[in-house]
């Protein structure tokens, strides 16, 4: 039998989350992601559907169902799958793209970068602000950090050509290739594929001895406000509610040690609070918990700011029982973002230990 190309190649477990970081999905344009998703989880749900905003739910039902048993809880996993990006909002007189971002950046982060902009079909530039080169610039004008609308998106072909194969609010990506670089992945968009690849090898893990009736919610537009969760967990009505994503791991040069959040390697994050929610205190007991008892590494989680797709499900209909597991990740919302990967297996163990316990 032939080998997988993820285990030909030396990514093996991690071959799913390369290919989910490195395909483009800006808030509201998700589509390629949630195609991805549906292939690589063919045969592994119960049922699926997607709904009007284009969030991708999925069941798996409960392992044991004895009789005269009340139903088992409904467990909803939010995994948000749209990464920041922007639309194009105009080409000016020269052929250059302007573009409006979805989501956070810091612009530091935006010089010479390559894009990928999908217009009638994919289409490669390059990201700079306006401005002179360093050889002619000025001091305070090398000092200078733009703003977004001073960036531009040059595909190096005449406006004519431009305007034939882009339109006003195609989306527009950072491109980068994801790698294995010593202990870490590295790459683009670890926020929040990580959460995908982890939500998918959770419920693989544990389908076999299931407790809950398990909706897997691959959510769109979180980046822009938590949308897509919000009405998912209106439409699936879970009893308990657990989000997946990245939270800040500034253990790095520049960030005093009560700054940094969490640790490179040191676990899985288990969430007291952040900027959007402060988790249930009896499923962060419980998660504590499943954590000791299967020696799982993990830490214990406080984000000033910031939040997840908890926020949305804490506050849905009358209120659910809300949580967030999360992967430490440096340089978050750069192209650079980087997990340990002992600190992913250990979220997907945690996850799958709590479910199917």
């Amino acid at each position: 039998m032939a080998k997988r190309t993820g285990q030909a190649n030396g990514w093996g477990e991690f071959e799913l989350l390369k290919r989910l970081t490195e395909t483009p999905g800006v808030p509201g344009r998700e589509e390629r992601v949630r195609e991805l998703v549906l292939k690589e989880t063919k045969g592994l749900w119960d049922e699926t559907r997607v709904d009007n905003m284009g969030n991708l739910i999925c069941l798996k039902k409960a392992a044991k169902r004895g009789r005269g048993k009340s139903a088992p809880q409904r467990v909803m996993i939010a995994c948000h799958m749209d990464e920041i990006g922007f639309y194009v909002r105009h080409i000016d007189d020269n052929g250059y793209l302007r573009v409006q971002n979805v989501g956070g950046f810091d612009t530091r982060n935006l010089f010479a970068r390559k894009v990928l902009v999908q217009g009638r079909r994919d289409l490669t530039g390059v990201m700079n602000p306006g401005g002179k080169p360093i050889h002619i610039s000025t001091p305070e004008e090398r000092n200078k950090i733009p703003v977004i609308r001073e960036f531009f998106i040059d595909l190096c072909m005449r406006k004519a050509e431009v305007e034939r194969l882009v339109e006003i609010g195609d989306p527009v990506t950072l491109a980068q290739e994801t790698e294995m670089v010593g202990d870490a992945i590295v790459g683009k968009a670890m926020d929040n594929r990580v959460a995908l690849w982890t939500g998918i090898n959770a419920v693989r893990k544990a389908a076999k001895t299931l407790k809950y009736d398990t909706y897997f919610v691959a959510c769109v537009q979180e980046e822009v406000g938590l949308r897509g969760a919000t009405t998912a967990a209106f439409s699936v009505e879970p009893d308990i509610g657990i989000a997946i994503d990245t939270t800040l791991c500034c253990d790095t040069p520049g960030v005093t040690k009560d700054d940094a959040v969490t640790e490179f390697g040191k676990g899985v994050g288990v969430k007291v609070m952040d900027g959007a929610s402060i988790s249930h205190r009896g499923l962060f007991e419980e998660f504590i918990a499943v954590a000791r008892k299967k020696r799982i590494t993990h830490q214990r989680e406080v984000l000033p700011a910031g939040g997840t797709d908890a926020g949305a499900l804490q506050r849905s209909r009358g209120g659910t029982k809300a949580i967030t597991l999360s992967v430490p990740t440096r340089y978050i919302h750069t192209v650079t973002e980087s997990i340990h990967r002992e600190d992913a297996k250990a979220a997907v163990a945690l996850l799958a230990a709590w479910l199917g316990e």
